[in-house]
C-alpha cells in the first residue's frame, strides 16, 4: 500500500471550507495518507489547529509569512508561541522572503525571518521557509542564522541542483511541490532526479501550484500522488519507493507517526 505525505497543504484555505472530508477522502484513495497543514497568519492558524484536532491524519505548522512581515509584533509572536506546544504542532512556518509581492521593504522581511527561525529553535521544531524571488538572500540569512539540530525545509523549491545542495549543507531539506511536473522547469526536474534521496520531500501547496495533467486548475491534497509519480519517474524508481522514502524522510523530520 502507498503511503504519501504531503508536507505542505492549506486545507485551511477559504476554498476547502465544508469540503474537508471530501479532500481527504480523495486524497487517501489516491495514497495520500498525512497532510501538513500551514497557517501563516491568525485565521489561517486557527484553522490549521482545528483541522488538525478535527482529523487524525491532520498535522499543523504554524508561523507568519513574509508577505505579513510588517504586522508582526509582539502579540502577534506571542500568540504564536502559546500554540507551538500543541501535540499537533509539528513545525514553525511557513516563514522566509517574499520579494515578488514585496509587501514590506526587505529589512523587514529579513528580521522576522530571523526571529522566527530563533523561536523554532527555542521551541525545538524545524522551519518551514517560503521564499519568491529571493533566494540568494533567503540562503544568507539561513546560513547566518544557523539551523537548529531539527532542521527545517524549503518548501516548493524553484531553484538550481546547485542551489538545493547549498541547503542540504545548512542542513534543510528539500520540498517538491507539482512544479517538478511542469515542462519547462528543468532545473527543478534535475534536483529532483539527483539530490539524495533521504533529503527531499513532497507536496501540494493546494490549492495552489497544481501538478500536471491537473495544471491551471484548484489543487487538491490528493494530487501530490502525482509529485510522487513524477519524480519516480525521474529517478528510474517505482511510484512505491518515492512514497516510502519520502514519507520516513518527512516523518523523521516532524518527528511524528
Amino acid at each position: 500500500m502507498i503511503t504519501i505525505f504531503d508536507t505542505h497543504t492549506h486545507l485551511n484555505a477559504d476554498d476547502f471550507v465544508g469540503r474537508e472530508d471530501e479532500e481527504l477522502a480523495l486524497a487517501k484513495e489516491m495514497g495520500v495518507t498525512r497532510h501538513n497543514v500551514v497557517g501563516f497568519d491568525a485565521p489561517t492558524i486557527k484553522r490549521a489547529l482545528d483541522l488538525a484536532e478535527k482529523y487524525p491524519e491532520v498535522y499543523a505548522t504554524i508561523g507568519w509569512h513574509p508577505t505579513e512581515a510588517g504586522s508582526y509584533n509582539q502579540e502577534v509572536e506571542d500568540m504564536i508561541v502559546a500554540h507551538l506546544s500543541h501535540p499537533k504542532v509539528i513545525g514553525l512556518g511557513e516563514i522566509g522572503l517574499d520579494y515578488y509581492w514585496m509587501e514590506d521593504p526587505k529589512d523587514v522581511q529579513i528580521e522576522i525571518f530571523k526571529r522566527q527561525i530563533q523561536l523554532s529553535k527555542d521551541h525545538d521544531l524545524p522551519f518551514i521557509v517560503h521564499t519568491r524571488d529571493a533566494l540568494e538572500d533567503t540562503y544568507q540569512v539561513i546560513k547566518e542564522a544557523g539551523v537548529g539540530p531539527r532542521g527545517g525545509i524549503i518548501h516548493s523549491f524553484s531553484g538550481s541542483l546547485e542551489m538545493a545542495e547549498r541547503f542540504i549543507e545548512l542542513g534543510m531539506m528539500i520540498s517538491f511541490s507539482g512544479v517538478v511536473t511542469f515542462k519547462k522547469a528543468l532545473d527543478v526536474q534535475e534536483a529532483a532526479q539527483k539530490l539524495p534521496l533521504d533529503k527531499i520531500l513532497v507536496e501540494t501547496d493546494a490549492p495552489y501550484l497544481a501538478p500536471v495533467p491537473k495544471r491551471g486548475r484548484e489543487n487538491r491534497t490528493a494530487y501530490t500522488r502525482y509529485v510522487v509519480d513524477k519524480i519516480a519517474e525521474l529517478r528510474g524508481l517505482t511510484v512505491e519507493e518515492v512514497a516510502q522514502a519520502t514519507t520516513e524522510n518527512a516523518k523523521r523530520l516532524f518527528d511524528c507517526d
